[in-house]
Protein backbone atom coordinates (compact mmCIF):
# COMPACT_ATOMS: atom_id res chain seq x y z
CA UNK A 1 0.00 0.00 0.00
CA UNK A 2 2.02 3.07 -1.25
CA UNK A 3 -0.49 5.63 0.68
CA UNK A 4 0.38 3.89 4.04
CA UNK A 5 3.40 4.24 5.71
CA UNK A 6 2.49 1.92 9.08
CA UNK A 7 0.81 1.53 11.97
CA UNK A 8 1.78 3.44 15.10
CA UNK A 9 1.31 2.71 18.86
CA UNK A 10 -0.61 5.55 20.18
CA UNK A 11 1.03 4.65 23.69
CA UNK A 12 5.02 4.31 23.01
CA UNK A 13 4.90 5.72 19.50
CA UNK A 14 6.52 2.17 18.41
CA UNK A 15 5.62 1.62 14.72
CA UNK A 16 4.65 -1.27 12.98
CA UNK A 17 4.49 -2.72 8.89
CA UNK A 18 1.01 -2.35 7.74
CA UNK A 19 0.38 -6.01 7.42
CA UNK A 20 -3.34 -7.46 7.38
CA UNK A 21 -3.38 -9.26 10.40
CA UNK A 22 -2.14 -6.09 12.53
CA UNK A 23 -3.16 -6.14 15.87
CA UNK A 24 -2.01 -4.30 18.92
CA UNK A 25 1.13 -2.94 20.08
CA UNK A 26 3.79 -4.91 22.24
CA UNK A 27 3.05 -2.54 25.22
CA UNK A 28 -0.67 -3.15 25.19
CA UNK A 29 -1.62 0.05 23.24
CA UNK A 30 -3.86 0.55 20.21
CA UNK A 31 -2.36 1.30 16.77
CA UNK A 32 -3.41 4.38 14.33
CA UNK A 33 -2.87 3.86 10.63
CA UNK A 34 -0.43 6.53 9.59
CA UNK A 35 -0.83 7.52 5.67
CA UNK A 36 0.99 9.11 3.19
CA UNK A 37 -0.50 12.35 2.97
CA UNK A 38 1.55 14.13 0.23
CA UNK A 39 1.06 11.01 -2.02
CA UNK A 40 -2.71 10.95 -1.16
CA UNK A 41 -2.33 14.80 -2.75
CA UNK A 42 -1.57 13.28 -6.21
CA UNK A 43 -3.93 11.07 -6.09
CA UNK A 44 -7.19 12.65 -4.89
CA UNK A 45 -8.69 15.84 -5.51
CA UNK A 46 -12.37 17.17 -4.53
CA UNK A 47 -12.42 17.20 -8.49
CA UNK A 48 -12.18 13.40 -9.04
CA UNK A 49 -13.90 12.29 -5.86
CA UNK A 50 -17.15 14.30 -7.72
CA UNK A 51 -16.50 12.21 -10.57
CA UNK A 52 -16.74 9.21 -9.17
CA UNK A 53 -19.78 6.70 -9.76
CA UNK A 54 -18.82 4.91 -6.79
CA UNK A 55 -21.61 5.26 -4.12
CA UNK A 56 -19.98 3.66 -1.26
CA UNK A 57 -17.57 3.72 1.23
CA UNK A 58 -15.29 2.32 -1.04
CA UNK A 59 -15.19 5.94 -3.17
CA UNK A 60 -12.82 6.80 -0.30
CA UNK A 61 -10.30 4.27 -1.00
CA UNK A 62 -7.38 6.36 -1.54
CA UNK A 63 -7.64 7.35 2.51
CA UNK A 64 -8.69 3.54 3.13
CA UNK A 65 -5.74 1.07 4.01
CA UNK A 66 -6.46 -1.36 1.65
CA UNK A 67 -3.89 -2.71 -1.88
CA UNK A 68 -4.80 -1.09 -4.88
CA UNK A 69 -6.68 -4.01 -6.29
CA UNK A 70 -8.32 -5.19 -3.20
CA UNK A 71 -12.23 -6.54 -4.28
CA UNK A 72 -14.76 -4.31 -2.34
CA UNK A 73 -17.20 -6.19 1.05
CA UNK A 74 -20.13 -7.37 -1.39
CA UNK A 75 -22.45 -5.78 0.60
CA UNK A 76 -23.30 -1.47 -0.49
CA UNK A 77 -21.95 0.16 2.84
CA UNK A 78 -22.17 3.50 3.48
CA UNK A 79 -23.33 6.90 1.69
CA UNK A 80 -26.41 6.85 3.92
CA UNK A 81 -28.47 9.82 3.98
CA UNK A 82 -27.97 12.96 5.43
CA UNK A 83 -30.96 14.68 6.00
CA UNK A 84 -31.62 18.09 7.03
CA UNK A 85 -33.88 19.00 9.70
CA UNK A 86 -35.41 22.56 9.69
CA UNK A 87 -37.98 22.45 11.71
CA UNK A 88 -36.09 20.17 14.66
CA UNK A 89 -33.78 22.46 14.53
CA UNK A 90 -36.46 25.52 15.27
CA UNK A 91 -37.33 23.63 18.17
CA UNK A 92 -34.30 22.95 19.13
CA UNK A 93 -33.16 26.23 18.92
CA UNK A 94 -29.91 25.66 16.20
CA UNK A 95 -29.58 27.82 13.75
CA UNK A 96 -29.27 24.48 11.63
CA UNK A 97 -29.27 20.96 12.27
CA UNK A 98 -28.53 17.70 9.64
CA UNK A 99 -28.99 14.03 10.85
CA UNK A 100 -26.91 11.12 9.73
CA UNK A 101 -28.91 8.22 9.35
CA UNK A 102 -26.32 5.14 9.42
CA UNK A 103 -29.36 3.09 9.98
CA UNK A 104 -29.82 2.85 6.81
CA UNK A 105 -26.38 0.31 6.09
CA UNK A 106 -26.95 -3.41 4.93
CA UNK A 107 -27.48 -4.87 8.41
CA UNK A 108 -28.90 -1.72 9.65
CA UNK A 109 -26.25 0.28 11.52
CA UNK A 110 -22.43 2.17 11.40
CA UNK A 111 -20.43 -0.45 12.27
CA UNK A 112 -21.12 -2.35 8.69
CA UNK A 113 -18.56 0.21 8.04
CA UNK A 114 -15.57 -1.38 10.05
CA UNK A 115 -17.21 -4.56 9.46
CA UNK A 116 -16.79 -4.39 5.45
CA UNK A 117 -13.22 -3.35 6.02
CA UNK A 118 -12.84 -6.60 8.17
CA UNK A 119 -13.92 -8.80 5.43
CA UNK A 120 -11.63 -6.84 3.16
CA UNK A 121 -8.83 -7.36 5.45
CA UNK A 122 -9.43 -10.41 6.58
CA UNK A 123 -9.23 -11.53 2.67
CA UNK A 124 -5.96 -9.95 2.24
CA UNK A 125 -4.75 -12.14 5.17
CA UNK A 126 -6.14 -15.09 3.50
CA UNK A 127 -8.39 -15.87 6.51
CA UNK A 128 -10.99 -17.93 6.15
CA UNK A 129 -13.12 -17.66 9.47
CA UNK A 130 -13.88 -14.30 11.73
CA UNK A 131 -14.40 -13.82 15.36
CA UNK A 132 -15.70 -10.34 17.28
CA UNK A 133 -17.22 -10.14 20.37
CA UNK A 134 -20.06 -7.52 20.43
CA UNK A 135 -23.22 -6.04 22.32
CA UNK A 136 -25.20 -6.68 19.13
CA UNK A 137 -24.54 -4.56 16.55
CA UNK A 138 -20.31 -4.91 15.48
CA UNK A 139 -21.88 -8.77 15.74
CA UNK A 140 -24.68 -8.64 13.56
CA UNK A 141 -22.97 -6.36 11.21
CA UNK A 142 -19.74 -8.87 10.48
CA UNK A 143 -22.06 -11.95 10.34
CA UNK A 144 -24.17 -10.51 6.90
CA UNK A 145 -20.80 -8.92 5.43
CA UNK A 146 -19.24 -12.04 5.84
CA UNK A 147 -22.14 -14.47 4.90
CA UNK A 148 -21.76 -12.10 1.72
CA UNK A 149 -18.22 -12.35 1.25
CA UNK A 150 -18.36 -16.27 1.73
CA UNK A 151 -16.33 -15.94 5.18
CA UNK A 152 -17.23 -18.16 8.51
CA UNK A 153 -17.44 -16.37 11.67
CA UNK A 154 -17.77 -17.24 15.36
CA UNK A 155 -19.23 -14.42 17.35
CA UNK A 156 -19.48 -13.54 21.77
CA UNK A 157 -22.33 -12.16 22.84
CA UNK A 158 -24.00 -10.74 26.07
CA UNK A 159 -26.96 -12.40 27.05
CA UNK A 160 -28.45 -9.35 27.16
CA UNK A 161 -28.07 -8.53 23.65
CA UNK A 162 -31.43 -7.83 21.74
CA UNK A 163 -33.16 -10.74 20.17
CA UNK A 164 -33.85 -8.65 16.94
CA UNK A 165 -29.96 -8.70 16.75
CA UNK A 166 -29.45 -12.20 17.93
CA UNK A 167 -32.05 -12.87 15.00
CA UNK A 168 -29.86 -11.40 12.76
CA UNK A 169 -26.77 -13.52 13.66
CA UNK A 170 -28.53 -16.51 13.04
CA UNK A 171 -30.16 -15.78 10.06
CA UNK A 172 -26.81 -14.88 8.54
CA UNK A 173 -25.28 -18.40 9.65
CA UNK A 174 -22.75 -17.25 12.47
CA UNK A 175 -22.02 -19.40 14.92
CA UNK A 176 -23.35 -17.52 17.87
CA UNK A 177 -21.50 -17.97 21.67
CA UNK A 178 -24.03 -16.39 23.96
CA UNK A 179 -21.85 -15.12 27.02
CA UNK A 180 -23.91 -15.31 30.65
CA UNK A 181 -21.82 -12.20 31.94
CA UNK A 182 -20.98 -8.63 31.27
CA UNK A 183 -19.87 -7.43 27.69
CA UNK A 184 -16.16 -7.22 29.48
CA UNK A 185 -16.54 -11.13 30.24
CA UNK A 186 -17.56 -11.55 26.40
CA UNK A 187 -14.47 -9.81 25.39
CA UNK A 188 -12.36 -11.99 27.20
CA UNK A 189 -13.88 -15.10 26.15
CA UNK A 190 -13.78 -14.18 22.22
CA UNK A 191 -9.95 -13.29 23.32
CA UNK A 192 -8.89 -16.29 24.29
CA UNK A 193 -10.88 -18.41 21.99
CA UNK A 194 -9.44 -15.86 18.83
CA UNK A 195 -5.99 -16.69 20.31
CA UNK A 196 -6.46 -20.09 20.50
CA UNK A 197 -7.78 -20.85 16.90
CA UNK A 198 -6.36 -18.35 15.07
CA UNK A 199 -9.41 -16.73 13.51
CA UNK A 200 -9.25 -13.13 12.01
CA UNK A 201 -9.69 -10.92 14.67
CA UNK A 202 -12.56 -8.06 14.28
CA UNK A 203 -12.91 -6.99 17.37
CA UNK A 204 -12.30 -3.04 16.75
CA UNK A 205 -10.41 -2.07 20.07
CA UNK A 206 -7.88 -4.71 18.73
CA UNK A 207 -7.72 -4.28 14.77
CA UNK A 208 -6.94 -1.08 14.23
CA UNK A 209 -7.78 -0.78 10.55
CA UNK A 210 -12.04 -1.14 11.75
CA UNK A 211 -11.82 2.23 12.80
CA UNK A 212 -10.53 3.41 8.98
CA UNK A 213 -13.86 1.78 7.99
CA UNK A 214 -15.98 3.81 10.65
CA UNK A 215 -14.38 7.15 9.68
CA UNK A 216 -15.73 6.97 6.29
CA UNK A 217 -19.28 8.33 7.79
CA UNK A 218 -17.02 11.46 8.45
CA UNK A 219 -15.54 11.61 4.84
CA UNK A 220 -19.02 11.05 3.65
CA UNK A 221 -20.82 14.00 6.38
CA UNK A 222 -18.42 16.74 4.73
CA UNK A 223 -19.15 15.51 1.07
CA UNK A 224 -22.30 15.35 1.92
CA UNK A 225 -21.91 19.20 3.26
CA UNK A 226 -20.05 20.26 -0.06
CA UNK A 227 -17.16 20.69 2.85
CA UNK A 228 -18.24 23.34 4.23
CA UNK A 229 -17.69 22.18 7.99
CA UNK A 230 -20.00 22.14 11.07
CA UNK A 231 -19.70 23.41 14.21
CA UNK A 232 -20.32 19.72 15.61
CA UNK A 233 -20.68 16.34 14.98
CA UNK A 234 -22.50 14.67 17.98
CA UNK A 235 -22.26 10.92 18.22
CA UNK A 236 -23.03 8.37 20.81
CA UNK A 237 -20.28 6.55 22.51
CA UNK A 238 -19.55 2.75 24.01
CA UNK A 239 -15.91 1.30 23.49
CA UNK A 240 -14.83 4.95 22.16
CA UNK A 241 -13.66 2.88 17.97
CA UNK A 242 -16.84 5.19 16.54
CA UNK A 243 -16.05 8.61 17.75
CA UNK A 244 -12.56 7.77 17.64
CA UNK A 245 -12.80 6.89 14.06
CA UNK A 246 -14.78 9.97 13.35
CA UNK A 247 -11.99 11.96 14.00
CA UNK A 248 -9.56 10.39 12.15
CA UNK A 249 -12.17 10.83 9.09
CA UNK A 250 -11.72 14.56 9.83
CA UNK A 251 -8.46 14.87 10.36
CA UNK A 252 -7.51 12.94 7.60
CA UNK A 253 -9.49 15.52 4.91
CA UNK A 254 -8.02 18.12 7.20
CA UNK A 255 -4.23 17.11 6.32
CA UNK A 256 -5.42 17.01 2.91
CA UNK A 257 -6.84 20.16 2.17
CA UNK A 258 -10.55 18.94 1.32
CA UNK A 259 -11.48 21.32 4.29
CA UNK A 260 -10.23 24.17 6.64
CA UNK A 261 -11.34 23.85 9.85
CA UNK A 262 -12.07 21.14 12.10
CA UNK A 263 -15.60 20.59 14.23
CA UNK A 264 -16.07 20.23 17.75
CA UNK A 265 -17.10 16.93 18.79
CA UNK A 266 -20.12 15.68 21.06
CA UNK A 267 -19.64 12.24 22.95
CA UNK A 268 -22.73 11.05 23.96
CA UNK A 269 -23.12 8.36 26.42
CA UNK A 270 -25.65 6.77 28.47
CA UNK A 271 -25.86 8.24 32.53
CA UNK A 272 -25.93 4.73 33.19
CA UNK A 273 -22.61 3.68 31.50
CA UNK A 274 -20.08 7.14 30.77
CA UNK A 275 -16.45 6.06 31.66
CA UNK A 276 -15.32 7.97 29.01
CA UNK A 277 -17.13 11.08 29.35
CA UNK A 278 -16.78 10.84 33.46
CA UNK A 279 -12.80 10.97 32.70
CA UNK A 280 -12.86 14.36 30.73
CA UNK A 281 -14.98 16.07 33.20
CA UNK A 282 -12.69 15.05 36.45
CA UNK A 283 -9.81 15.17 34.53
CA UNK A 284 -8.86 11.92 36.48
CA UNK A 285 -8.12 8.46 34.34
CA UNK A 286 -10.89 6.14 33.04
CA UNK A 287 -12.19 3.95 35.50
CA UNK A 288 -14.68 1.01 34.85
CA UNK A 289 -18.52 1.50 35.56
CA UNK A 290 -21.37 -1.28 35.79
CA UNK A 291 -23.13 -1.37 32.30
CA UNK A 292 -26.50 0.00 33.55
CA UNK A 293 -28.62 1.58 30.88
CA UNK A 294 -30.80 0.02 27.86
CA UNK A 295 -28.72 1.33 25.19
CA UNK A 296 -27.21 -2.05 24.62
CA UNK A 297 -24.39 -0.99 21.78
CA UNK A 298 -23.03 1.31 24.08
CA UNK A 299 -22.87 -0.43 27.53
CA UNK A 300 -19.82 -0.72 27.33
CA UNK A 301 -18.41 -0.38 31.49
CA UNK A 302 -14.95 -1.25 30.14
CA UNK A 303 -14.01 0.65 26.99
CA UNK A 304 -11.39 -1.01 24.79
CA UNK A 305 -10.64 1.67 22.85
CA UNK A 306 -10.29 4.71 25.72
CA UNK A 307 -6.82 6.33 24.24
CA UNK A 308 -8.27 7.03 20.79
CA UNK A 309 -11.61 7.75 22.04
CA UNK A 310 -10.35 10.20 24.62
CA UNK A 311 -7.74 11.86 22.54
CA UNK A 312 -10.75 12.67 19.95
CA UNK A 313 -12.80 14.45 22.70
CA UNK A 314 -9.99 16.59 23.93
CA UNK A 315 -8.27 17.09 20.56
CA UNK A 316 -11.22 18.41 19.02
CA UNK A 317 -11.81 20.90 22.27
CA UNK A 318 -15.28 18.63 22.26
CA UNK A 319 -18.18 18.64 24.50
CA UNK A 320 -19.56 15.60 26.97
CA UNK A 321 -22.92 14.91 27.53
CA UNK A 322 -24.43 12.00 29.61
CA UNK A 323 -28.06 11.37 29.29
CA UNK A 324 -30.67 9.21 31.19
CA UNK A 325 -32.33 6.50 29.67
CA UNK A 326 -35.85 8.42 29.70
CA UNK A 327 -33.78 11.36 27.77
CA UNK A 328 -32.44 8.35 25.11
CA UNK A 329 -36.18 7.27 24.45
CA UNK A 330 -37.56 10.89 24.59
CA UNK A 331 -34.90 11.17 21.55
CA UNK A 332 -35.95 8.25 19.60
CA UNK A 333 -39.53 9.65 19.53
CA UNK A 334 -38.43 13.30 18.68
CA UNK A 335 -36.62 11.74 15.59
CA UNK A 336 -39.32 9.51 14.40
CA UNK A 337 -42.07 12.17 14.73
CA UNK A 338 -40.13 15.47 13.54
CA UNK A 339 -38.10 13.58 11.15
CA UNK A 340 -39.01 10.09 10.06
CA UNK A 341 -35.70 8.49 11.30
CA UNK A 342 -36.35 5.71 13.57
CA UNK A 343 -32.89 4.50 15.89
CA UNK A 344 -32.08 2.65 18.11
CA UNK A 345 -31.59 3.52 21.67
CA UNK A 346 -27.77 3.50 21.13
CA UNK A 347 -28.48 5.12 17.81
CA UNK A 348 -30.25 8.20 19.13
CA UNK A 349 -27.87 9.01 22.02
CA UNK A 350 -26.27 12.11 20.18
CA UNK A 351 -29.59 13.50 19.62
CA UNK A 352 -30.91 13.14 23.04
CA UNK A 353 -27.49 14.39 23.53
CA UNK A 354 -27.40 17.47 21.56
CA UNK A 355 -31.47 18.32 22.72
CA UNK A 356 -29.94 18.74 26.52
CA UNK A 357 -27.33 20.40 25.53
CA UNK A 358 -29.55 23.42 23.84
CA UNK A 359 -31.83 22.62 26.91
CA UNK A 360 -28.86 23.88 29.24
CA UNK A 361 -27.54 26.48 26.74
CA UNK A 362 -24.71 24.90 25.79
CA UNK A 363 -25.17 25.23 22.25
CA UNK A 364 -27.78 27.23 20.74
CA UNK A 365 -28.99 29.58 17.93
CA UNK A 366 -25.63 30.59 15.95
CA UNK A 367 -24.75 26.63 16.37
CA UNK A 368 -24.75 24.18 13.38
CA UNK A 369 -24.88 20.46 14.13
CA UNK A 370 -24.93 16.77 12.52
CA UNK A 371 -26.05 14.41 14.92
CA UNK A 372 -25.28 10.28 13.63
CA UNK A 373 -28.09 7.87 14.23
CA UNK A 374 -25.69 4.79 14.47
CA UNK A 375 -28.56 1.74 14.66
CA UNK A 376 -31.98 1.05 13.05
CA UNK A 377 -34.87 1.41 15.96
CA UNK A 378 -35.83 -2.16 14.31
CA UNK A 379 -33.09 -3.76 16.39
CA UNK A 380 -34.93 -3.40 19.64
CA UNK A 381 -38.76 -2.51 19.04
CA UNK A 382 -39.30 -3.97 22.91
CA UNK A 383 -37.85 -1.07 24.26
CA UNK A 384 -39.62 1.37 21.43
CA UNK A 385 -43.16 -0.01 22.21
CA UNK A 386 -43.00 0.40 25.98
CA UNK A 387 -41.69 4.17 25.14
CA UNK A 388 -44.87 5.09 22.71
CA UNK A 389 -47.22 2.56 24.16
CA UNK A 390 -49.56 -0.05 22.18
CA UNK A 391 -51.79 0.55 19.13
CA UNK A 392 -55.45 1.00 19.63
CA UNK A 393 -57.21 -2.58 18.96
CA UNK A 394 -60.49 -3.05 18.82
CA UNK A 395 -63.22 -5.24 16.54
CA UNK A 396 -63.89 -3.83 13.05
CA UNK A 397 -66.81 -1.39 14.04
CA UNK A 398 -66.85 1.83 13.36
CA UNK A 399 -68.73 2.89 17.01
CA UNK A 400 -66.20 1.22 18.76
CA UNK A 401 -63.75 3.57 16.88
CA UNK A 402 -65.47 6.38 18.25
CA UNK A 403 -65.29 5.39 21.21
CA UNK A 404 -62.03 4.68 21.09
CA UNK A 405 -61.30 8.13 19.67
CA UNK A 406 -62.83 9.46 22.16
CA UNK A 407 -60.75 7.59 25.33
CA UNK A 408 -57.62 8.60 23.54
CA UNK A 409 -58.43 12.22 23.49
CA UNK A 410 -58.23 11.94 19.43
CA UNK A 411 -59.95 14.23 17.62
CA UNK A 412 -60.30 14.13 13.75
CA UNK A 413 -63.25 16.52 13.10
Amino acid sequence: MKHVKYGECVKCGRTYPAVPDLTTCECGGILDIVYDYAYIKTRLTKEILAARQERSMWRYRELLPVEEAAEPSPLRVGWSPLYEEPRLAEQLGLKRLWVKDDGQNPTASLKDRASAMAVAKAREAGAEVIACSSTGNAASSLAGNAAAAGLSTYIFVPSRAPKGKVAQLMTFGATVISVQGSYEETFELSKQAIDRWGWYNRNAAINPYLSEGKKTVSLEIMEQLNWQVPDYIAISVGDGCTIAGLWKGLKDLYAIGFIEKLPRLISAQAEGCCPLNRAVETGEEWRPMEENTLADSIAVGVPRNADKALAAIRESNGLTVSVSDGEIMAAQKLLGRTCGVFGEPAGVTGMAGVKKLCQRGVIGKNDTVVSVVTGNGLKDVANAIEACGEPITIPSDMDRLLAAFAENHISVD
